[in-house]
């Protein structure tokens, strides 16, 4: 039977092909030096104005147990273009570099490394696809859920997403970059437990539906949940409510909240509210669900309509409305020489790099310089050493951390960044002179060679 993702120790075969066949070329060219590769995106897409980093520590662990089982590595033979020698190296495979990367939960602009690989040439372009397929992910949905989170303001998110995402690998994996976001809960039973996140939910209309009368739904499932949260909109949303007013005040049954999935949100939940508040249900919340996103969230917010929670599915598991990230693993240094690349429209810095984030007096996020990495400013460096001789240098970054350095972050973040629409004026990011310069002469050089 197939695994519904690979296994751990499948992993190196979860490839490009020409990450396979570049690598055999180097190791037949006898290539050993030393090459820098760095991971970043160009542009945000959309209406962006940051991204939040993360993955990147997480996959800089997993590289350090990277390994091509012998069993994985006679499939691999069984293709054709790989010979003896090579598949013996990839059977002995221990990545022997280091990766330096940002902080989980930073934030992140365009042409800003999240994590640089110095190893040996073959063992650095081995990872490209792995690193790309890996970061990208949890920096899309840890970006998406941020501006959900932030559109919602004092109010409840939760993760209602994992049956329309992209795979199951995605829906798991989705949860710990949403516990990065700041997301309250999630639907999702496997990945609360693996990643130390509330699992919240009501129940399918289709429960409701299999009951004679609404009402009896109700009853029997708050009976069999006490403080549950109870979907009211499966026939008239506001007589869902009034039967759950009465199964409350004549019963004396526990529920939480009252979900509302349809209809005008905003009026429904205003509704909803003045009903529960003159029964003197105070406590009962209103949470609402059904094609949300973060300007659906910011507008019901705007409206002060009464909602306590948003639960947010599709929208926000597919990034929907910016699907990848222009992200690039490219060559930047080998053999202690700067490289590069002249494509029109892909420009790269080249060598290895720092990210300096300035702050005012009052901790006040200012601007960010890319310098070289043997470059020194009195900012705050954001790349980090976390693999050093291919072992891990510290424990597996902490879920909490990352949280509180974005939630520090973006609260350091000027207005307009934070909202909804693309500011009018992105956040500073500048190249040092000592780059631009370095990217110049490399340039002058290329043209000379040609």
């Amino acid at each position: 039977m197939t695994a519904p993702w690979p296994a751990a120790d499948q992993l190196g075969l979860l490839t490009d092909l020409y990450e396979l066949t570049m690598t055999q070329a180097y190791y037949a060219e006898g290539a050993r030096d030393p090459a820098v590769f760095s991971l970043f995106f160009r542009a945000l897409p959309g209406e962006r104005n940051f991204a939040v980093a993360c993955g990147q520590e997480h996959v800089a662990r997993l590289i350090t147990e990277l390994r091509f089982p012998r069993a994985l590595v006679q499939r691999l033979a069984g293709m054709g273009p790989f010979k003896p020698g090579f598949l013996d190296w990839l059977a002995d495979f221990r990545f022997s570099g280091e990766v330096r990367a940002l902080p989980e939960g930073s934030l992140v602009f365009p042409n800003e490394p999240l994590l640089e690989v110095r190893a040996p040439i073959a063992e650095g372009q081995l990872l490209e696809s792995l690193l790309m397929n890996y970061v990208n992910l949890e920096t899309l949905l840890a970006s998406k859920a941020a501006r959900v989170v932030l559109a919602a303001g004092d109010a409840a998110v939760m993760d209602f997403g994992m049956r329309r995402m992209h795979g199951l690998e995605a829906a798991w994996r989705g949860v710990r970059a949403y516990r990065v976001a700041g997301i309250a809960g999630t639907s999702n039973v496997l990945g609360a437990l693996d990643f130390d996140l509330p699992a919240q939910g009501t129940l399918a209309h289709s429960y409701i539906q299999a009951h004679d009368s609404e009402s009896e739904a109700f009853r029997r499932y708050a009976r069999d949940y006490p403080g549950t949260t109870l979907l009211v909109d499966t026939y008239d949303t506001l007589a869902g409510v009034d039967k759950v007013i009465a199964l409350v005040r004549d019963e004396g049954l526990k529920v939480g909240a009252v979900r509302i999935d349809s209809g005008d949100l905003a009026e429904l939940a205003r509704a909803a509210r003045r009903r529960l508040d003159a029964a003197g249900l105070s406590a009962i919340k209103v949470v609402v669900s059904g094609g949300l996103d973060e300007w659906k969230v910011a507008a019901l917010v705007a409206a002060g309509a009464p909602i306590d929670g948003f639960g947010v599915g599709t929208e926000m598991g597919s990034v929907a409305d910016a699907p990848s990230l222009d992200f690039a693993y490219k060559l930047t240094e080998y053999r202690g020489r700067p490289r590069l690349k002249t494509s029109p429209g892909k420009p790269i810095y080249p060598g290895a790099k720092q990210i300096w984030r300035y702050r005012d007096g009052d901790g006040r996020l200012l601007g960010d310089e890319i310098t070289g990495a043997d470059e020194q400013r009195q900012g705050e460096p954001l790349l980090r050493t976390v693999v050093a001789g291919g072992e891990p240098l510290a424990a597996a970054p902490d879920a909490d951390a990352a949280r509180q350095r974005l939630r520090r972050d973006l609260a350091a973040l000027a207005a307009p960044l934070r909202g909804v629409a693309r500011a009018e004026s992105p956040y500073p990011v500048r190249f040092s002179d000592a780059l631009e310069s370095l990217r110049r002469d490399t340039l002058a050089a290329l043209a000379g060679e040609r």
